[in-house]
């Protein structure tokens, strides 16, 4: 079933973000992260203000540093929102749809640069979220776009940071969001938003699934789940190589064990909680994205994050 903590004491590091999502913890204590009704590339510093670093225009999802130095951003091309009572909602694929991509953004020149917007015959639809390994390489999911009366089928891809490599290694799931790698990368994990499912895939080699059979035809095993009505949304690895994963509709971080521990949950004040990093020295501060309300907060975590590879390039 699964275990409640209750809401913890939160630090608002910053209000009036326009849908942030992508949160980068940098060594100097501000946070980079992506605002996707504003359409920028934002750097949220320690007290508390907000800059602008590039106007990427569609829709920037979700962002990592690269090990080039500059921020790799995946670009869904553009959502409509809709703002009630002061909280912003996603919505369907706007009228000027851009083109799903990735990106990449130098910190001191705000330059955007495309790297892919397609796999061979396959357009990107909706990138949603990335992770690098430590080759240099990265995986990322593609969300796809809703439209009225239908919605894309789309699949977990991995691609080389010189440009030269892009292919669809899983394919289909049901709205693929978060993505994150275990410690050893062996291991790569996958949220489905809208069945509030996490994944799992073995790894033979960078970018390259074991193969083996397991719950489903491509390999994947079904990890713990708590009861009741969730989707997944972005999602980070503990040191122990738990996956925290943002989850909306009740709004919080689950964290799941992928050795079958009963997962647990740590509610937010915001139905719409989208992503969590970890920084600090210790990389013992949770730094998580209260997307309708537009809020960054930040919280003394339990368990060290995961170090992200490139990230003190």
């Amino acid at each position: 079933m699964g275990e409640t903590t209750t809401t913890p004491d939160l630090d608002v590091m910053a209000t009036g973000l326009r849908f942030p999502e992508g949160p980068i913890a940098m060594a100097d204590g501000s946070v980079i992260l992506v605002e996707i009704e504003r359409q920028t590339l934002s750097r949220v510093q320690p007290d508390g203000s907000v800059e602008v670093i590039a106007e990427l225009g569609g829709g920037p999802n979700g962002a990592a540093m690269g090990p080039d130095g500059r921020v790799w951003v995946c670009n869904n091309g553009g959502m409509l929102f809709a703002e009630v009572r002061g909280k912003l909602y996603p919505g369907h694929q706007p009228p000027d749809y851009s083109g799903g991509r990735i990106e990449a953004v130098d910190l001191d020149t705000g330059e955007v640069e495309t790297i892919y917007s397609q796999a061979g015959d396959t357009p990107l639809r909706g990138p949603n979220d990335l992770v690098f390994d430590r080759n240099g390489g990265f995986w990322f999911t593609d969300h796809g776009k809703t439209r009225d009366r239908d919605r894309d089928r789309t699949g977990v891809f991995y691609a080389k940071a010189d440009g030269s490599h892009i292919e669809e290694v899983i394919f289909p799931l049901e709205g693929p969001n978060g993505i994150g790698l275990s410690p050893d990368e062996d291991e790569v994990y996958v949220a489905e938003t809208h069945t509030g499912e996490l994944w799992a895939y073995e790894l033979s080699a960078p970018g390259t699934l074991l193969g083996e059979r397991r719950d489903k035809p491509d390999g994947g095993r079904l990890l713990p789940r708590r009861e009741g009505f969730q989707m997944y949304d972005s999602l980070a690895m503990d040191a122990d190589g738990n996956v925290c994963v943002a989850t909306i509709v009740d709004g919080g971080i689950t964290i799941v064990s992928p050795r079958g521990e009963p997962a647990r949950f740590v509610p937010m004040p915001d139905r719409i909680t989208t992503n969590i990093c970890f920084g600090g020295d210790d990389l013992r501060t949770a730094y998580i994205t209260l997307s309708s309300t537009g809020q960054l907060v930040k919280l003394p975590w339990e368990t060290p994050g995961l170090a992200l590879n490139h990230l003190n390039v």
